[in-house]
């Protein structure tokens, strides 16, 4: 199915020339056109241009940017901030930058394509563990690491189609026999999202401290650009040091730094988003398991109908989109579930009449 957007995506989004019920993409908090996020959009480009034409080393530095990781601070509570072109890179960064501190690789089997990709740069020996499974990962740590070898574990904390949350507590337990163990998040979908004050999956089971990292994303609930990881000033700088992706790559475009930045204090001091956000989430999924569809009582506003026996996702998606509502058919993004999924995509700017049709609609059809 061709789909063409042609409007800011939000709650209502126009696509294909018809306004429809948006219930795709990541901008859970539906600030992609919120007007402060457009201002501080248009002051930067009429101020400083669209970008600067050169890495952040010498005379690519910034004061958008370092409003950025200013932010970041406060929005995390950190001591520091670094702010990269792509939450992508995220990950990259840290196995690189952390590689004095670990000697063997672990990875959730079913993480993002960016897990992967970062824990082939590192150049350390790489094992996967059973998704979600820490008495695998604890039997994979036995077999693999020598006596004295530090494990680095990296996994998604919410993973992107199937909205399960990382087992994280699971996940110390099984690493508390292995010294200077480090754990690692990609929490491109908890960013703003999951956690009291939306710091994401640590902060959701209250496991931060030593040896717990996190990369975050800012294109998606935040609606900026970017990624940022937080934390003390001796791992900012152990990251500069030891990664070349900070300095090597362009930075984000300017208008795109300042919206981020303008976003972090928005849902920082707007925890009213989060609460409305959680409320939409709490209807959907009551909803749905009144269908008949098992799930997780979390606040992850991603909704995983996964294959059915006689029901083709497919078609459904195609019949909700006749009805102008929109939802995604997944068959092999990472965390798809087996025989393919629906994902639908809870907005803290969905009205509750939204998520009522579409809970009438997929009813109908089923």
């Amino acid at each position: 199915m061709e789909t063409l957007m042609q409007s800011p995506p939000g709650a209502r989004t126009l696509i294909n020339d018809r306004w429809r019920d948006y219930f795709a993409g990541c901008g859970y908090l539906g600030l992609q056109s919120h007007p402060e996020l457009l201002q501080a959009a248009i002051e930067a480009i009429q101020q400083y241009g669209l970008g600067t034409a050169t890495s952040r080393g010498g005379y690519g530095e910034h004061p958008v940017y370092r409003q950025v990781e200013q932010a970041a601070t406060r929005f995390f509570e950190s001591e520091r901030a670094m702010h990269f072109v792509s939450g992508y890179l995220g990950n990259s960064i840290l196995v690189q930058g952390l590689r004095e501190d670990y000697e063997h690789i672990f990875v959730d089997e079913v993480s993002h394509f960016s897990v992967w990709d970062g824990a082939r740069t590192a150049g350390a020996p790489v094992t996967s563990f059973r998704h979600g499974d820490a008495e695998d990962l604890a039997v994979c740590c036995r077999a693999k690491l020598k006596p004295g070898e530090r494990p680095l574990v990296i996994s998604d904390g919410v993973f992107p189609i199937s909205g399960e949350v990382a087992p994280v507590p699971d996940y110390v337990q099984a690493l508390a026999p292995f010294d200077g163990a480090i754990l690692c998040l990609d929490d491109a979908h908890a960013t703003g999202v999951i956690g009291e004050k939306g710091q994401g999956t640590l902060e959701y089971y209250g496991l931060q401290g030593p040896g717990r990292y996190t990369t975050y994303t800012l294109s998606k609930a935040l609606a900026g650009h970017g990624g940022i990881i937080a934390g003390d000033a001796a791992l900012i700088e152990k990251l500069a040091r030891n990664s070349m992706v900070p300095g090597a790559t362009s930075p984000s475009p300017l208008p795109a730094a300042a919206a981020s930045a303008r976003a972090l204090e928005l849902v920082r001091s707007s925890p009213d988003l989060g609460h409305k956000l959680w409320t939409n989430v709490r209807r959907a999924k009551e909803g749905l398991r009144n269908l008949g569809w098992p799930l997780a009582d979390t606040p992850v506003p991603i909704l995983c109908l996964g294959a059915r026996p006689g029901l083709d996702l497919a078609r459904l998606q195609s019949e909700l989109f006749a009805r102008d509502i929109c939802v995604a058919h997944s068959t092999r993004y990472s965390s798809t579930p087996p025989g393919g999924a629906l994902r639908i995509a809870i907005f803290a700017t969905h009205t509750a009449e939204q998520i009522d049709r579409l809970l009438f609609e997929l009813g109908s059809l089923m």
